[in-house]
């Protein structure tokens, strides 16, 4: 048996709030170190060592993924003013091009198909135009990705940003579409992508503190250097990050300044190069909104989508001017049963994306001349499934006639639709293909519901393929997340069949400090409410054994960044509930980052967390549940920690101290830390990489689960 690493012991002790902590691995922290770099290279082969005789499985996986993807490919074309804008694949390329070709017809909106017999070397669609091969920007780096990209108003220049190491930071180029030259202007340290001004002239961008809090929003002239950008908007206050935007009417700019708990949008004359932001409606602590441009009761309006009126928040409308929001008038009224998540306008209609009962939902108001009555119809985008996943897409035009709809479960491959704004048709234009002849009727979906301490019920999703369950109790495969509203709704995964075709069943524990189940799910899973997300997760495993399901010792879970804390709680709090953790990325040093305001995103966080920093009840919350602080002599199932070297949102450093500490205090827990080395927190990036990167800890989920030696059935 291979000798596991032992990082050396340094203890650094503080002190906060009269609680006198030790810690022995801070030391990990400083990269720069060759000390750390080696320890984690030690690391690095101990796992590969470890995994060596899943090398064969993880090379089955790969080749499984790879046989079930149609690796040339296209994506629905999307339309922009006079293009139709579309991405392609093609076999043994990591990332890819992104093309367009011009519109026909202007009064068509079908989008264009590839011919059935168009070769991979040719042109997918008449007149096709790369704008950005990807491979070809990518060559000679070990990462690369594409921040975003956009096409300037007049569709002759091309704004993009990459990232070649994995912090997000990005460069900025522009790119003439007519020559294929490149233009002077370089901009670095640019936060994703740009926002283009009503000319294409000028473009707005977003950068970063110290703190990698997005603060700042620059306005750049074309032609000019970034050290003569024109600085448009700064926000001070540590807990708010700030977005740029522009409206789907082209008519405004939009910057929105928000914290986890409050927001305030100032706007600008999208016409005007010269303009100053002007702010909506000033903050106010406790009320969130976001903001967009319309035609309401035959009048120019704002939409309001806001919880001033309550915590499902509602969709108003108000002068496009400063409005205060006493005078936003209610669309949408609040509805406890109902939590609004978003809206897009259009000419004579609005989108609206919400949830009820747990359901991801895709809604359509009609719009009249009635200032007094504006909404004239009000339907649903139905899709049957309980578990159905259904969201609006990529819907650039203002004046579209059809808004593109996708939706996707457990068991059914991602499907895009246009629904036809005006006559309610719902017409399919691309199921993403699976080959190898899957059948989405081989699987069964269940909507399961476990019962936590408290009496809460808790939602799960869960897949498994059928027949499967006649043999007893199934493998289970547990996956959770529980933080800032984020709903993990049911979708489906490629490289999941490898699981579910040798027996496993895959399952989501939809747990508090999610948005499933609306607001109050989420606010009833942060701060003094953290520890329900934990409660909530035990809860489900618990009730998959109970209703026989699978055994405790058969469930292997996962999560990852604040999913990863998920993962490193309950491992402390209920270890013998579980046959195995794979935690990917984990912000499991819980309370080291929340002490340290100069860490990235550690502010813009207390609203999350608390800020253990000023508030002792906060300081005491957070040490009883963080798992680094919590590591003890527990009967820990075997773990997999996953981290990248370059992550920026949830630093290298903690799960290499977490899997440090657990080799000390509990020495027979079977811990293993991979670190990939050029990545950030997404992971590697190409999607033969990210297929290996998936095979290998799937291959270690099987190996727990008892099927590394299953044959997948056909």
């Amino acid at each position: 048996m291979p000798v596991p690493p032992s990082a050396p012991r340094h203890p650094v002790t503080t002190t906060h709030h009269g609680h006198t902590r030790t810690d022995e691995y801070e030391w990990l922290r400083d990269k720069e170190d060759p000390a750390v770099i080696a320890h984690l290279e030690a690391e690095n082969a101990y796992t590969q060592e470890r995994t060596a005789h899943l090398a064969d499985l993880r090379t089955r996986i790969f080749e499984e993924i790879k046989a079930r993807t149609l690796e040339t490919d296209l994506s629905v074309p999307t339309r922009v003013r006079g293009f139709w804008y579309y991405g392609r694949s093609f076999e043994g390329r990591q990332y890819g091009a992104s093309c367009r070709v011009p519109v026909t017809d202007p009064d068509d909106w079908t989008p264009p198909r590839p011919a059935a017999d168009a070769r991979p070397d040719e042109p997918a669609l008449p007149g096709e135009e790369v704008l950005l091969d990807l491979d070809a920007l990518a060559e000679g780096h070990d990462f690369f990705s594409l921040g975003g990209s956009s096409v300037s108003p007049d569709d002759r220049l091309l704004a993009y940003a990459v990232d070649v190491v994995g912090d997000e930071r990005y460069t900025v180029r522009v790119l003439d579409l007519t020559t294929r030259e490149l233009h002077d202007d370089v901009l670095t340290d640019v936060l994703g992508g740009v926002t283009w001004g009503g000319s294409s002239d000028h473009f707005y961008y977003t950068t970063v503190d110290e703190a990698w809090r997005p603060d700042k929003v620059w306005r750049h002239r074309l032609g000019t250097a970034q050290a003569d950008d024109e600085l448009v908007f700064h926000e001070p206050d540590g807990r708010y990050f700030v977005g740029v935007g522009r409206t789907r009417s082209r008519r405004y700019v939009m910057i929105a300044a928000s914290s986890k708990t409050t927001s305030e949008f100032h706007v600008l004359d999208a016409t005007d190069p010269e303009a100053r932001p002007v702010c909506f409606a000033e903050r106010t602590a406790g009320v969130e909104y976001s903001l967009e441009h319309a035609v309401v009761g035959g009048q120019d309006r704002f939409l309001v989508l806001h919880n001033a009126t309550g915590p499902e928040f509602e969709l108003g409308h108000a002068p496009a001017a400063p409005t205060k929001p006493a005078d936003w008038r209610p669309l949408l009224p609040h509805d406890l049963a109902v939590r609004l998540e978003d809206v897009d306008a259009f000419a004579g209609h609005l989108v609206v994306q919400q949830r009820s009962a747990g359901s991801s939902q895709v809604r359509v108001l009609t719009l009249g001349d009635d200032p007094e009555h504006p909404v004239t119809g009000d339907r649903l985008v139905e899709f049957p499934g309980e578990l159905a996943t259904v969201g609006a897409g990529s819907n650039p035009a203002f004046e579209q006639p059809t808004i593109r709809v996708g939706m996707t479960s457990l068991a059914r491959p991602s499907a895009v639709y246009d629904h036809d704004l005006r006559t309610g048709e719902l017409v399919l234009r691309k199921q993403a293909p699976v080959l190898g002849g899957y059948d989405a009727d081989d699987y069964e979906e269940h909507r399961l519901w476990a019962t936590s301490v408290d009496g809460v019920r808790v939602p799960i999703s869960l897949v498994v393929r059928k027949g499967v369950r006649t043999a007893g109790p199934v493998p289970v495969h547990l996956y959770g997340y529980g933080a800032y509203e984020a709903s993990i709704d049911p979708y489906f995964a490629v490289a999941r069949l490898s699981l579910l075709d040798r027996g496993a069943a895959f399952a989501i524990a939809h747990v508090r400090g999610g948005g499933e189940m609306g607001r109050h799910w989420y606010d009833d899973g942060k701060l003094e409410h953290k520890q329900h997300t934990f409660d909530d997760f035990i809860a489900a495993a618990r009730h998959l054994v109970e209703t026989g399901w699978t055994t405790s010792d058969r469930i292997v879970a996962e999560g990852a960044s604040a999913g990863g804390l998920l993962i490193g709680a309950v491992a402390n709090q209920a270890p013998e509930a579980f046959g195995g953790f794979v935690a990917g990325v984990p912000f499991v040093d819980t309370l080291t980052t929340m002490l340290d305001a100069t860490l990235p995103l550690t502010v813009p966080e207390y609203d999350e967390w608390g800020n253990p920093s000023d508030d002792p009840v906060a300081y005491e919350r957070i040490a009883g549940y963080a798992p680094y602080e919590n590591v003890a002599d527990l009967p820990y199932p075997p773990i997999l920690a996953e981290t990248s070297l370059n992550d920026t949102r949830v630093l290298y450093v903690e799960p290499a101290k977490w899997v440090a500490r657990l080799r000390e205090r509990a020495p027979r827990a079977d811990v293993l830390l991979r670190t990939e080395m050029a990545a950030g927190h997404g992971g590697v990036s190409g999607r033969y990489r990210a297929w290996e990167d998936r095979a290998f800890s799937l291959a270690w989920i099987l190996d727990r689960l008892g099927l590394a030696d299953a044959e997948p059935a056909s």
